[in-house]
């Protein structure tokens, strides 16, 4: 009876989950009792039962003859309830309100940004000064469609050093690279298109998929690249739309794409009429360039995104996207319907700072800052028995793996008791397959407080499952 009972509940939330993500928009019929019955294996009278109770709760109705239909007046969308529901404490949507509401003085080795002081603070109040005295037309007209043209030139100069040639009438700007995504996605998907990610993947690209209610489909992340095998037959089985990555140090793993994988890659989504969105915003952090999809593919099937927000500020928002011709056609019609241009100010602050000999200077420091916080931080935690899943060659992150016995998601519980946000691995992970791993962001982690905290995190969660 209780097993029983327990299938009921089930069988509710998943319509739930499927109303609040508007798979099942108001008005919609609702799978047959024995259809939904095959569909969950379970039993006809158990769906009966669910759908009883949920008509009793106003959400959904029944039509005699006809079946049963979700209500007229949903609940507004919920993105948390798209896809596997995690513990609200730990999921995509909480990590990153977690991280930007904090008060400063929280330790936040989760978040994915560098702290403010490693930021070139003094160009920017510099390229600021200068913004205040500029032309009335750059502080009052809207930009033109593509951006301001000299940082578009700037960026196809910058493009090239990776092997990506482009002009600057193929590069659009954008208010961030999340934007640039958003406005692909608005552009090529349908709801339910199927998106392939990699599995681990940076945990806003999931958000922003759900959004679009988009159906995400997993790839195992090797160290050198997509699993091609999965690759293959995922491409096959939901014949997807985009595929999107970072090829240079992957969000959240630090790994770097392989040429041989990177080839095989674009066989793939050739053969596949597959479209590949490369997010390129840690460009920056590497001393030597890797391999881009974007070179390889001459922007055929390759769309290239990045913004500066990793090096310069997250609080200027600006970034771009590099494609082919008609590909760059449609997005300025889209982004007239949206947002009708963009931001001036912040792409001529931009400029400024880019084009100050001191910005260079300013990466190769941060380079090397950032190697010996990775090196601190590796051997900080392997005092606590937690091991690189690869040491990256640059960059800010370090995907890890937990000693046995402590889970990601409630070591993160725990460790917000104790004061400081983690990423565990899970909202990463598409297929939940990463439960004993967690996101270190190491120039988030070079105060003492982070190492003692997250040893008194793993000290209260082994207690309580010796409890």
């Amino acid at each position: 009876m209780a097993n029983s009972g327990t299938r009921t509940v089930a069988v509710m939330t998943a319509i739930r989950q499927r109303i609040a993500a508007r798979s099942l928009p108001a008005g919609a019929r609702l799978p047959s009792i024995r259809a939904l019955a095959l569909s969950m294996r379970i039993s006809p009278s158990t769906v009966v039962e669910a759908y009883e109770r949920l008509v009793a709760e106003g959400v959904i109705r029944s039509r005699p003859g006809a079946g049963f239909f979700v209500t007229e007046q949903p609940a507004p969308l919920t993105l948390a309830a798209i896809g596997p529901r995690l513990d609200r404490e730990i999921d995509p949507f909480w990590v990153s309100r977690a991280s930007l509401e904090a008060v400063p003085t929280l330790p936040m080795p989760g978040c994915g940004w560098l702290p403010a002081d490693w930021l070139p603070q003094d160009a920017l109040r510099r390229g600021l000064r200068g913004l205040a005295r500029a032309q009335p037309a750059m502080l009052g007209d809207y930009p033109s469609l593509l951006g301001l043209l000299p940082l578009r030139q700037f960026l196809a100069r910058r493009l090239g050093t990776v092997g990506v040639e482009v002009p600057p009438q193929q590069v659009m700007l954008t208010d961030s690279g999340t934007q640039a995504i958003d406005d692909i996605c608005r552009l090529c998907l349908e709801p339910g298109d199927a998106v392939l990610v990699d599995d681990p993947c940076y945990f806003n690209f999931l958000a922003l998929l759900r959004a679009h209610r988009a159906r995400i489909v997993g790839i195992p992340r090797t160290p050198a690249g997509p699993d091609l095998e999965a690759m293959e037959t995922a491409i096959a089985r939901h014949k997807p739309r985009l595929y999107i990555t970072n090829s240079a140090l992957h969000n959240p793993t630090g790994g770097t794409l392989s040429p041989v994988i990177a080839h095989r890659v674009l066989k793939l989504a050739a053969e596949a009429k597959l479209t590949i969105v490369e997010d390129d915003i840690f460009a920056d952090f590497e001393d030597e360039p890797s391999p881009r999809l974007a070179s390889f593919d001459g922007l055929e099937r390759v769309i290239a995104i990045g913004s500066f927000s990793k090096t310069l500020s997250a609080s200027i928002r600006c970034g771009y996207i590099a494609a082919r011709p008609d590909w760059i056609e449609r997005l300025a019609d889209l982004k007239i319907a949206t947002r009708f241009s963009g931001n001036g100010a912040s792409a001529a602050l931009v400029l400024t700072v880019l084009q100050e000999g001191g910005y260079r200077r300013h990466v190769e420091a941060l380079r090397a800052r950032l190697r010996r916080a990775m090196q601190h931080t590796i051997g900080a935690l392997a005092k606590l028995d937690i091991q690189p899943w690869l040491v990256p060659k640059g960059g800010m992150f370090l995907w890890a793996l937990l000693p046995n016995g402590i889970d990601a998601e409630s070591l993160a519980r725990a460790s917000i008791e104790a004061g400081m946000v983690l990423a565990p691995g899970n909202v990463f992970s598409p297929g939940l397959t990463a439960s004993n791993r967690m996101r270190f962001n190491v120039a988030q982690c070079q105060e003492p407080r982070v190492f003692a905290l997250l040893e008194q995190a793993m000290a209260l969660q082994s207690s309580r499952r010796a409890g």
